[in-house]
């Protein structure tokens, strides 16, 4: 047998043998197809994308701007993964609820991307500038970021100024972002707020921002018909090295005769908006009274009532209270707090609810209120109208005799108001004098009130929430527009009534919604920080109110120093040193507790036809207690913060445009009491000079350092005090000043002091020589 003979022989044993191997052994392949099998192996079968929608929108509110190629690298996504990727940002996209950006990134709907450019607008209570975007395409107002200049930048910023900043988000302050600048990018054409006036023939602007100090010159032919005396919005105009300012006008609000002329202003200067878009007007308009039961309780013959101020403009809360019949719980009592249910009328992403949720807050001023929601809802099918069948979310408490909360139950119902009430009108009937119209209700629904109330109150005591003095001013505006009288609101015991029903009902809420692991947005009220009780003991040290620094802060410790200076001159003082040494409330998703009311859970349930935060725990209980299909969407649960932060804001806003409003209408009150003379307490001391509060109004104003005499004085931060260097004279917070208003402008609100006593001031010169002209 030749070679290859054998040689095919052993080739065809070898090929039966591979062909009768056991499974376990794998026949040998070309590398090609070896290669191509190893890929196949790595291939994972295909399964359902691994990711959500809430999981993408959680990821971008902490990593806005990241591309889709970002997303699926994060989320380790591949070949048809991706498609399924670019499937649900596409859905995201057409929701509303994200935005796609430069450079195919994404980012949450309202969120800003990682770097943003920016307007410098104004600043923050600390004196820090703020910002806002300057490509801002939606319809709510833009965020305020924290201006952090750059590291290398030692010229000073300010209002108008354009910068590139890197944005990340804040925790705390008064801003939801912080920017730092990473570049300037120049001025801008920012708008001024002011009034036009004439100086020796000449068109000029007069700011309103108390601290503008140029006035703005205007050319005949930037006037855009406006007239002197009118209220007007401006823009500066560049290229003008030398010489006053210009500016040019752009819209024309009105004259400053004219009523309402100072709630406008306020209204202008803070951006609150007050047009209603079109849709929401129609679906106001077209909202029907809800007559059907199905799947609500009827509450109608439990005669819930309103009670609230005289001025009140809308009524979205209601109380009932009774014995309760338990045996096991006797001198218990059951209240029922039913609130409008606004969510029935404004639904997830409607016109109304983006407006709503854009505006933040009703805003109230001494003439006129800008709602959250269209009057023909604010002050109709929402608003508890008496002997009205009106639709509610209401919470059935029981309390125990010594006013602990035992249980409580929320339903969806409709009831009908038996009592349309006034404070004065609930307080005098609790007195027993009741008028005509309580005195039906006396045994039936006062008195049993009243009873719960007392007994609630028991367990308020103990709890010992944080208790301020802080009378609330009135401001009573003429059928002219003009300030007829400024006087301080009645503290009444029927308001605490209210007050505490209201936050049991609030704690009830957050109490319901922890339970049921529903998101929900709280109002959260952190303790002091190190820093102001530090302040705060300093100052008390001065006055000889010992302070231990160390202790374990709760309200009652502020609550004792408040008792210890009630009836001696330092009362007024300690209570506004009280109030700025706390923190300030705020929206939240993360459960911080409330240090003021000393709780440790509280959401806002009971005012929501004024305050969105409100109807976001309205939704919330819906959905947690299958009360409808009009609960609190998935889509708004993942954008939770970001409207915690928003709302925060306009809260902010909507609180100094109200006190702004305020000072303006009380100096134009003092306008024509210049010259008077008033006993006014110090209440702030600065290196710049002292503020005074006159007892009488309320009315607040500036002692300038320059009216104190010749002396130099020195400010002591910590004795709250302007002490002189020669003569020793000192000036503490809390002391009283023979003062002569010397100065009212209520185109800025603001009050300008002399002492009395000293003769050498300009005004008393002047008066002097006025009085010797007479004589």
């Amino acid at each position: 047998m030749g070679f290859w003979s054998v040689y095919i022989r052993a080739c065809a044993k070898a090929i039966k043998r591979a062909g009768s191997a056991p499974d376990h052994r794998v026949p040998r392949y070309p590398k090609s197809t070896q290669f191509c099998d190893k890929q196949v192996k790595r291939r994972s079968p295909p399964n359902p994308i691994p990711i959500t929608k809430e999981a993408i929108l959680e990821y971008l509110a902490t990593h806005p701007g990241d591309s889709k190629r970002d997303l699926a690298r994060q989320f380790k996504l591949r070949g048809s993964e991706r498609q399924a990727l670019k499937q649900i940002l596409s859905e995201l996209k057409d929701e509303g609820v994200v935005e796609q950006g430069r450079k195919k990134s994404y980012v949450t709907a309202g969120a800003l991307p990682d770097v943003a450019a920016l307007e410098i607008f104004g600043e923050d209570p600390d004196g820090d500038l703020l910002g806002r975007p300057l490509d801002w395409k939606r319809d709510e107002p833009p965020p305020s970021v924290l201006i952090v200049p750059g590291k290398d930048d030692s010229r000073p910023l300010g209002r108008g100024e354009r910068v590139l900043a890197r944005i990340t988000r804040t925790k705390d302050g008064h801003a939801p972002y912080e920017g730092r600048v990473i570049k300037r990018l120049g001025a801008s054409a920012h708008r001024v707020l002011g009034v036009l006036a004439r100086h020796n023939g000449r068109a000029g602007i007069e700011p309103i921002d108390r601290k503008s100090r140029h006035t703005l010159m205007v050319d005949d032919r930037d006037l855009g018909g406006a007239r002197e005396g009118e209220l007007v919005l401006a823009e500066p105009l560049a290229g003008r090295e030398w010489g006053a300012p210009r500016a040019r006008i752009v819209e024309r609000l009105g004259s400053m005769n004219e009523p309402k002329a100072v709630s406008l202003i306020a209204i202008h200067a803070h951006g609150i908006p007050t047009d209603f878009p079109r849709e929401a007007i129609a679906e106001a308009e077209h909202a029907k009274p809800v007559t059907i039961l199905a799947g609500r309780t009827d509450l109608r013959s439990t005669p819930l009532i309103t009670i609230d101020p005289e001025d009140a403009r809308d009524h979205d809360d209601a109380v009932w209270a009774g014995p309760d019949t338990d045996p096991s719980n006797k001198g218990g009592h059951i209240v029922i707090v039913a609130i409008a249910d606004v969510a029935h009328y404004v639904t997830n992403g409607s016109a109304l609810d983006r407006e709503a949720e854009k505006r933040g807050n009703s805003v109230y001023f001494p003439d006129r209120v800008v709602p959250m929601l269209p009057e023909e809802l604010s002050a109709g099918l929402c608003s508890l109208r008496e002997n009205e069948d009106r639709p509610c979310l209401a919470v059935r408490m029981v309390f125990d005799a010594r006013g602990a909360k035992r249980r409580h139950e929320f339903v969806r119902g409709i009831m009908r108001s038996a009592a349309r009430l006034t404070y004065s009108q609930a307080q005098a009937a609790f007195n027993d004098r009741p008028d005509v119209k309580t005195a039906q209700l006396q045994d039936r629904i006062m008195r049993p009130l009243w009873a719960a109330y007392r007994t609630v109150s028991i367990a308020r005591d103990q709890r010992s929430p944080l208790d301020l003095d802080l009378p609330e001013r009135r401001v009573v505006i003429g059928t002219d527009g003009k300030v007829q009288s400024i006087a301080f609101r009645e503290r009444l015991e029927s308001m605490r009534l209210i007050e505490e029903f209201m936050i049991m009902a609030n704690v009830a809420a957050a109490e319901t919604l922890e339970l049921a692991k529903q998101p929900l947005i709280y109002r959260v009220h952190e303790e002091p920080s190190k820093e102001k009780l530090l302040a705060f003991a300093d100052y008390l040290r001065t006055i000889g109110i010992p302070f231990a620094k160390g202790q374990v802060m709760k309200p009652a410790v502020f609550n004792r120093i408040l008792e210890r200076a009630r009836g001696t001159p330092h009362q007024e003082v300690i209570n506004d040193v009280v109030l700025r040494t706390q923190a300030q409330a705020v929206y939240a998703t993360e459960n911080g507790g409330h240090f003021g009311l000393n709780l440790a859970r509280y959401a806002h349930f009971t005012s929501p036809i004024r305050r969105y935060a409100d109807l976001i725990v309205h939704r919330a209980l819906i959905r947690a207690r299958n009360f409808g299909d009009d609960g609190l969407s998935d889509a708004k649960i993942a954008l939770l913060k970001g409207t915690a932060d928003h709302i925060s804001m306009t809260e902010r806003r909507a609180m100094a445009a109200e006190r702004d409003s305020v000072d303006r209408y009380v100096a134009a009150y003092m306008q024509d009491r210049v010259g008077a003379v008033f006993e006014g307490r110090i209440t702030g001391v600065t290196r710049f000079g002292l503020f005074l509060r006159l007892a009488d109004t309320g009315a607040e104003g500036l002692l300038p350092m320059r009216s104190l005499g010749t002396d130099f004085f020195r400010h002591d931060e910590k004795r709250h005090a302007l002490v002189g260097e020669r003569t020793q004279k000192t000036y503490r917070m809390g002391e009283t000043l023979s003062v002569r208003l010397a100065e009212a402008a209520p185109l800025t609100g603001g009050l300008r002091f002399e002492l009395a006593e000293d003769e050498s001031s300009p005004s008393r010169r002047r008066n002097a020589a006025r009085s010797g002209k007479r004589r």
